[in-house]
């Protein structure tokens, strides 16, 4: 399987498959945690946080598909089907004889790894002696795959000498698509991009309510809020007054962020980077000098975009700041032909559903040369979503090269500043159906002192 078409070229799937198959050889199932994968399979450092860098959920997804993908064509003939259920990271093994029609769906039962050998009232499968030889071998060479896999990478360029190939961010990482090209030519060698998240700030009251706080000095998350700065700088300082005590809450982010960070990180990871994901209060100004930046999430949510964003012939605006639930807007300063100057978040008419949402795509220089912002964010988080789906597909990306007709070229060039707007279909008010283009324009490169100087986040 390993030496397969499908796999060939998926290092770290390989890697991860081999050492699943090896943990589940040795019975180490009840060490077989997110840390653990992360550190032994996938080379994450050991102060590495599952909750902060999703790679393991992110390559699991990959491998379901991979192991799928693998079953339903080059090996739909071999005698064991692993398969990686969802919600474990523990490998089965079911043996098909050559009468059986294999599905390759996930639904079709699977006998877990440790309940392969004995009967449980007739329900499991008996294994005849050579089927079971069949899988010890078939393990065992998972196994030695996966020390020479570990071997290989062991010995292979450190971190440190990343920094030095001209190529790629990871020498032995090239892109393999014009979506992969695009992201590989805005890192321009960064291996560690960051990724910073919207933390918005709001007031907490000791039933669980929270309420927007917009403006106004904010203190570390718990702390407790002086009463008038609450009054003064909520969004309902009627409601907030008769609270009772609150306390400074930034502990939430949208769903749609959330899923953009794990469409961004498993891109970037197919490319050799290993991105850094921080909150966007977090980003200091030595994150702007070293690395690319990619920031999710509008203005009204991401401090870091509402003091970094350039501003082009699109730009955000909320014509009410205490009411912004769906009330902001994305301005068209040049609309072309056909084109509206102001776009919003578009709701069905009698249930108040939202159908449609848009969002801005903007890549832009960065405060030192040689790295680069990007800016992805949506009126709503699920615009968020759609943009981030927009910017990663090898078909959104080639509609936006179309557009500025600037193709992805094999050199390292940096890549073309631009804003793209994209129209985002939703289903159910949450579910992401599609993301198309609306306008791409291009983008006059902002000064780079003035933004270093004027427009770092702040912090706490």
């Amino acid at each position: 399987m390993l030496r397969s078409t499908t796999f060939r070229n998926a290092t770290t799937l390989q890697q991860l498959v081999s050492f699943l198959a090896s943990r589940s050889i040795a019975g180490a199932a009840e060490n077989l945690k997110e840390y653990t994968i992360g550190v032994e399979a996938l080379s994450r450092k050991s102060d590495f946080d599952p909750k902060i860098d999703p790679i393991v959920r992110v390559q699991s997804h990959r491998l379901r598909i991979k192991l799928k993908e693998y079953y339903d064509v080059e090996g739909k003939h071999d005698p064991i089907l692993i398969q990686i259920p969802k919600g474990h990271y523990l490998p089965t093994f079911e043996v098909v004889s050559s009468t059986q029609t294999r599905t390759g769906s996930a639904a079709s039962e699977i006998v877990a790894s440790d309940h392969l050998a004995d009967g449980d009232g007739g329900t499991a499968k008996r294994w005849t002696r050579m089927q079971t030889i069949l899988l010890a071998a078939m393990l065992a060479a998972f196994a030695v795959a996966g020390f020479w896999l570990g071997r290989s990478r062991s010995n292979g360029p450190s971190e440190s000498a990343f920094s030095n190939v001209s190529a790629s961010p990871s020498g032995d990482r090239k892109p393999r698509d014009s979506a992969e090209l695009f992201w590989w030519k805005f890192l321009d060698n960064d291996i560690s991009p960051v990724i910073g998240y919207p933390d918005a700030v709001f007031l907490l009251d000791d039933s669980n309510d929270l309420f927007r706080f917009r403006h106004g000095a904010s203190d570390n998350r718990g702390a407790v809020v002086d009463s008038h700065l609450a009054r003064q700088f909520a969004s309902n300082s009627k409601l907030v007054g008769m609270a009772g005590p609150l306390y400074y809450e930034n502990g939430y982010t949208g769903t749609g962020e959330l899923e953009s960070v794990a469409m961004l990180s498993g891109l970037l990871n197919r490319i050799g980077a290993k991105p850094i994901i921080k909150a966007s209060r977090d980003i200091t100004p030595d994150d702007l000098d070293r690395h690319s930046v990619i920031l999710l999430g509008s203005p009204f949510q991401n401090v870091a975009v509402a003091q970094l964003l350039t501003v082009g012939d699109f730009s955000f605006r909320n014509p009410d700041e205490r009411r912004e639930q769906w009330r902001a807007q994305i301005i068209d300063t040049h609309p072309g032909d056909g084109n509206k100057t102001v776009y919003t978040t578009e709701r069905d008419v009698s249930t108040r559903m939202l159908t449609t949402d848009y969002s801005l795509i903007t890549i832009t220089s960065g405060v030192t040369q040689g790295r680069h912002i990007a800016f992805l964010g949506g009126l709503d988080t699920k615009g968020t979503q759609g943009a981030t789906m927009f910017a990663t597909s090898v078909s959104g990306i080639e509609q936006i090269e179309k557009a500025l007709a600037a193709p992805a070229s094999t050199n390292h060039e940096n890549p073309t500043a631009f804003q793209a707007q994209v129209r985002v279909k939703l289903a159910k008010g949450y579910q992401v159906l599609g993301a198309e283009l609306v306008a791409v324009r291009p983008l006059v490169p902002s000064n780079a002192s003035q933004v270093k100087d004027n427009s770092t986040p702040s912090s706490h």
